[in-house]
């Protein structure tokens, strides 16, 4: 799948843009506050119907206008054309498939696959471990309706039973330990074996990029990892109830989940250089996009955010040769970064002020 034309109304700082993307590799250059990101954006919100930058659609909606419109003509993986739309008018999201509504975000999942690059995506690395949870339940949601769909269960029991300890109804506890057991063991067995295909893939692309020998792994740590049934972890949350009803909270579970990015010296965030980090995000998310192409046998599509100037040019040139797991990929540099050779056949724009101005040589 690949995108062939966008149209944007009214999106961030773009009025109005109507842009040719039909390439594999789509480079935008200019200074910072131009609107390359925006694009990126715009791209993101087309695929999954939010942002990665904001979680109100409002904060995207161009100063003093009423909403945005967003439209793009792809091509999918049967090699037909088809059209998205994606508005917001009113408070009200609606986004559109070839004419028919679509109501659930979750749809666009599965048939737009979109992985974002970006500089927060550092956190990954050195951050909290809800940042790496997420990282790896976003990684899972891509491929999975099924963990999806136990994810958003977990979560909504997980808030009713927080609610019935604040609220102190504390009799309705057994009725919700049980299905927070069941969705958390569901999750645990699919993390523990993305952990498992994820080694396959990250360690060794690290090396490859880095010219290191430095040998990373992830380690995941179940916050239920004494506990192999249902029974067990019920009998734990009832054992422990007392815990959670004087901190207010559910504290045990796989909210509480941990995923370490071990190295022989011991956890890469405290070893790690600013450059090691910030390549091993990079990592993480080229493996992301491989590990997606091997669990579906399709590829995605790739924004790419302002994110390799930190690395050094040879680093650069290895991890472009590495990053070749794509249907499209959108690039956004300053104006004075150096390209690789591998971009030659690129859609190479020039962004000023929310316009898109095509260079001459394409």
């Amino acid at each position: 799948m690949r995108f062939i034309d966008l149209n944007i109304s009214d999106f961030r700082n773009i009025s109005s843009a109507s842009i040719n993307v039909d390439a594999e590799d789509i480079v935008l250059t200019g200074i910072n506050g131009q609107g390359k990101t925006n694009l990126l954006e715009a791209i993101y919100n087309i695929c999954y119907g939010s942002s990665f930058r904001t979680i109100s659609p409002k904060d995207c909606i161009r100063h003093s206008q009423d909403g945005f419109n967003l439209k793009a003509t792809f091509i999918n993986d049967y090699n037909e054309r088809e059209i998205i739309n994606v508005s917001f008018y009113d408070n009200k999201r609606k986004i559109l498939v070839n004419g028919k509504e679509i109501k659930d975000r979750k749809e666009l999942i599965y048939s737009f696959p979109c992985i974002v690059f970006c500089h927060e995506d550092i956190e990954f690395i050195k951050g909290e471990p809800e940042n790496r949870r997420k990282f790896f339940d976003q990684m899972m949601t891509l491929y999975s309706p099924v963990f999806f769909d136990n994810l958003r269960s977990y979560r909504a029991i997980l808030a009713q039973r927080n609610a019935a300890i604040k609220n102190e109804s504390y009799e309705l506890l057994s009725l919700y330990n049980e299905r927070l057991a069941y969705y958390g063991l569901e999750i645990m067995a699919e993390r523990t074996s993305v952990v498992y295909e994820f080694n396959k893939i990250f360690p060794e692309g690290f090396k490859k990029v880095s010219g290191t020998d430095l040998d990373l792994n992830i380690e995941y740590i179940p916050s239920w990892k004494n506990f192999g049934s249902v029974d067990e972890i019920v009998s734990y949350l009832e054992e422990t109830s007392e815990r959670d009803i004087r901190m207010s909270t559910t504290t045990s579970g796989i909210h509480r989940d941990k995923f370490v990015i071990q190295s022989e010296n011991g956890p890469f965030a405290s070893i790690g250089s600013t450059g090691q980090l910030r390549l091993c995000s990079l990592l993480f998310r080229i493996s992301e996009a491989i590990y997606f192409t091997q669990k579906t046998g399709k590829k995605p599509i790739l924004l790419i955010d302002d994110v390799l100037l930190e690395l050094d040019s040879e680093k650069r040139v290895r991890l472009l040769k590495f990053l070749d797991n794509y249907s499209q990929a959108f690039y956004t540099f300053l104006p004075y970064e150096r390209y690789s050779e591998k971009m030659e056949n690129a859609l190479y724009y020039t962004v000023e002020e929310g316009n898109f101005i095509l260079d001459e040589k394409n």
